[in-house]
């Protein structure tokens, strides 16, 4: 009940700060429209407006300030306005619809999940390469490090020109740019996992004479579980990033970057917050999920996550 309250008065919180926020950031927008519906707004020029401070603004037209929760195109949109958005294109939309958020999430999470497969599966063979090899350990470890400092917002235009050169097109440059995203964290926390156990496990396998191969399935691979999913909850959260980063350069109809990009576009802020927060709670859920893999999963091993 503690932890409710407290999740309860920071969300509290953050709402009332965002009410506050969004005074001075629509007054602007809010004036000019009373000014072409004939309503004396101070100052009267809009060059004049432009150029002054919105707390000012606020200051010298007290009549405004019940507007800007419901400007049609706000600069910042209230949370009741981005809550109202998020229940038409989920609730009162079919699934199906091009305009159904949920419709849009299914096909970000299709890349996403595929990218994550690809990135964790690679993220994991090169773990175990780099702590059987001191050659790769050497060798490509350093690599793997320097191609994270890529900007992705640079490097995504690149993969998508190349693949799409080679007549590859559709869901697999958006997962390679997922995979791309999520398969560092789960190398880094792989190669901590596997050298997790101390020397006196490795020295009572050595007394059981237990081989490589069994050194690892028996004691290395249980060892690294809780490193692996930790590092699991960040790369899904990554692939999500890399499958919406994806999707804005090949001008994508469909997908939460493709929402995010029409909205743009064309103004809509409230339908690029609506989308933000859709890739929110999906990111959530896709950990939440992650989390309880990994209870049932290190309950069942006897490992204590």
């Amino acid at each position: 009940m503690r932890s409710l309250v407290a999740v309860l008065t920071v969300v509290a919180g953050i709402v009332g700060i965002w009410y506050l926020a969004c005074v001075p950031m629509n007054i602007k927008g809010v004036l000019d429209a009373a000014e072409r519906a004939g309503e004396q707004v101070q100052p009267m020029t809009a060059k004049e407006r432009r150029d002054a401070s919105a707390f000012g603004l606020v200051a010298k037209n007290g009549f405004a300030i019940s507007r800007v929760w419901s400007v049609e195109r706000p600069r910042l949109p209230a949370p009741h306005q981005v809550a109202v958005e998020l229940w038409k294109t989920t609730v009162l939309k079919k699934v199906t619809s091009k305009r159904s958020l949920i419709y849009h999430g299914y096909v970000t999470l299709s890349a996403t999940l595929m990218g994550f497969g690809i990135g964790t599966v690679l993220g994991i063979a090169l773990a175990v390469g780099i702590v059987h090899s001191k050659v790769m350990d050497m060798s490509v470890m350093p690599w793997a490090i320097v191609s994270q400092t890529i900007p992705i917002i640079a490097l995504a235009p690149m993969i998508i020109v190349v693949l799409y050169s080679i007549g590859v097109q559709g869901l697999l440059p958006k997962a390679i740019i997922a995979a791309y995203l999520s398969f560092f964290p789960v190398v880094v926390g792989m190669v901590k996992g596997l050298r997790s156990p101390d020397h006196m496990q490795l020295d009572l396998m050595k007394t059981y004479n237990a081989s490589g191969n069994q050194v690892f399935w028996k004691l290395r691979l249980p060892s690294s579980m809780p490193y692996l999913f930790a590092s699991l909850k960040i790369g899904i959260a990554a692939s999500l990033v890399g499958a919406i980063v994806g999707e804005l350069p090949t001008g994508a109809v469909a997908g939460l970057g493709a929402r995010l990009l029409a909205g743009s576009y064309y103004g809509q802020t409230v339908q690029i917050w609506s989308a933000l927060f859709g890739a929110a709670i999906l990111a959530a859920v896709l950990v939440a999920l992650l989390g309880l893999i990994e209870r049932v999963l290190l309950g069942r091993m006897g490992v204590k996550s």
